[in-house]
């Protein structure tokens, strides 16, 4: 005695998957001129995660500027070993917010700019992002610095998700949706 044959089940038609590489030719094809384009999620997305380094820069500055005291007494100047004055550590305090506070606000802009679909700020922003990571990689390679949650992990996959985000095609479609070619 044999098990009855059961039928055949009808395959379902294989989807169209897009290649794992693609010619460079069929990467680098204009995007056709389309000024009333949706803006696409991935835009979306890499504005607010540009956003989101804008506030874990301000989360940085904050802690940097609740123990600058304790970080300045640390270092030495001089040969001769003597420690900062206290109205130099001040000064010094300062100046390293005003830097952050200018570098920040450029972020912030930058957020605004990609949002609203301009190319030269979604590039720049992905520029920063390689810089911030090849920094990152090289720091952990070369001075074997720990990459740790609560300095390194938050910066580090925030650049990487805005570069994921910002180099798709979606996005690069929308910010060059006004050229005519």
């Amino acid at each position: 005695m044999s098990a009855p044959e059961t039928p055949p089940i009808p395959s379902a038609p294989m989807p169209v998957k897009r290649p794992a590489y693609e010619p460079a030719a069929r990467l680098l094809r204009p995007t056709g001129y389309d000024p009333d384009m949706a803006r696409p999620i991935t835009t979306v997305a890499g504005a607010v995660l540009i956003l989101l380094r804008v506030l874990a820069g301000i989360l940085v500055l904050v802690a940097l500027a609740s123990g600058w005291d304790s970080l300045a007494l640390d270092l030495e100047l001089g040969a001769d070993g003597s420690q900062l004055t206290p109205e130099i550590r001040r000064f010094t305090l300062v100046v390293v917010l005003i830097i952050g506070a200018i570098v920040l606000l450029a972020d912030l802009l930058l957020a605004v700019f990609t949002l609203r679909g301009h190319n030269w700020s979604r590039v720049i922003v992905m520029i920063i992002s390689v810089f911030s990571i090849s920094t990152s990689f090289t720091a952990w390679w070369v001075q074997g610095q720990e990459i740790t949650l609560d300095s390194t992990y938050l910066s580090l996959s925030l650049d990487i998700l805005i570069l994921l985000a910002l180099s798709s095609r979606s996005a690069a479609a929308y910010a060059r949706r006004k050229e005519r070619r």
